[in-house]
């Protein structure tokens, strides 16, 4: 009879051998086999960090993937783990791996390394201290005791997350496709700091291709661009539309799809249209801005620039994608824009 140490030994092995060879033919296909320096964990180093996974170290917990803050003998870590134990699943953890590796930018949480002894693969970021999401801050702040986000913070937040989705654009050999915006996939540090997180479904746009063809339609309701859904195209301007959505949700202090009231509409059309009158009617700034920012406004300058801000984000969210700006125009609007803030 095999002891059960020896068992257990065996399987981290196998798992070691099939993780490590499938992320091997995911990064050679996807970046040459080229990415950032990271570490091996071990699955008793990361137990030891998280006491064992406690949930009191729970950061995110969103049904699909797991971020626990942990602590090593000299640095605070993030550990990734998915929730969901199916092929999807793996595909997206692997995906997260081979992306994330890549990164190097400020507004991005930093891969530090993963471990493979697991079934599936666990992911290690930097430490980032727990100040809840983008998502929380803007539409959940009451339920989460966060403190609210004033024009000027929402304003810098925006650009800050405009200058990533350009990086990923045009940073790269092959621009890269986020797919997955939403203002619950960035993380905030005690400065209000966005970092981007979660790579599972982003893709590479092949070479000499200007668009990914025949993509299976995923993303989160309200910000999935209507190419997308309809030809099953992805390309940049798909990232733009999502932005738009992010952009009027902090503009708002709205979602663009609220699963609570049993109804769903994948491209938001009817909200879009309903806001889409309210922004144009002569009272859209006390119709359409949130609440609070409408509160924080002292002067006409501030208005003019949420109307500037609202404007990009109704270009942003054109039917077609021709008619959208690329991220780098929004960046250098965006940038323009809160300098005028100061």
């Amino acid at each position: 009879m095999i002891p059960f140490w020896r068992k257990k030994h065996r399987e981290k092995k196998a798992f070691v051998l099939k993780n490590g060879g499938i992320l091997l033919e995911e990064l050679i296909t996807t970046f040459d086999g080229k990415r950032n320096p990271i570490r091996n964990f071990s699955s008793k180093e990361l137990k030891l960090a998280t006491n064992n996974y406690d949930t009191m170290n729970v950061i995110i917990d969103d049904g699909f993937i797991k971020l626990h803050k942990g602590f090593l003998p000299d640095r605070q870590i993030s550990v990734m783990v998915f929730e969901s134990e199916s092929e999807h699943s793996y595909d997206c953890c692997i995906n997260n791996i081979v992306f994330a590796s890549q990164m190097c930018h400020k507004h991005i949480l930093k891969l530090v390394g993963c471990c493979l002894e697991t079934e599936f693969p666990t992911l290690v970021f930097e430490s980032l201290v727990k100040y809840g999401t983008l998502e929380d801050h803007i539409l959940n702040h009451h339920k989460c005791h966060l403190e609210t986000l004033s024009w000027r913070q929402r304003l810098k937040i925006a650009m800050e997350i405009s200058h990533t989705f350009a990086y990923l654009h045009i940073g790269f050999p092959r621009p890269i496709v986020y797919s997955w915006m939403s203002s619950s996939r960035f993380l905030l540090d005690e400065h209000c700091v966005p970092k981007l997180f979660d790579f599972s479904i982003a893709q590479c746009i092949p070479e000499g291709e200007t668009q990914i063809k025949d993509a299976k339609v995923v993303g989160f309701h309200g910000y999935v661009a209507p190419e997308h859904i309809f030809s099953h195209v992805l390309d940049e301007k798909c990232d733009v539309y999502g932005f738009g959505s992010l952009l009027l949700e902090l503009l708002t202090g709205q979602r663009r799809y609220d699963g609570s009231n049993g109804t769903e509409n994948t491209s938001s059309y009817e909200w879009y249209c309903d806001l889409e009158k309210k922004i144009n009617e002569d009272n859209w700034f006390i119709e359409a801005v949130d609440p609070i920012i409408v509160g924080d406004v002292q002067c006409p300058e501030i208005e003019q620039q949420l109307k500037v801000c609202k404007e990009l984000a109704v270009k942003c969210l054109s039917y077609s994608g021709e008619d959208r700006p690329t991220m780098i125009d929004v960046a250098k609007q965006l940038r323009q824009l809160y300098l005028s803030t100061s």
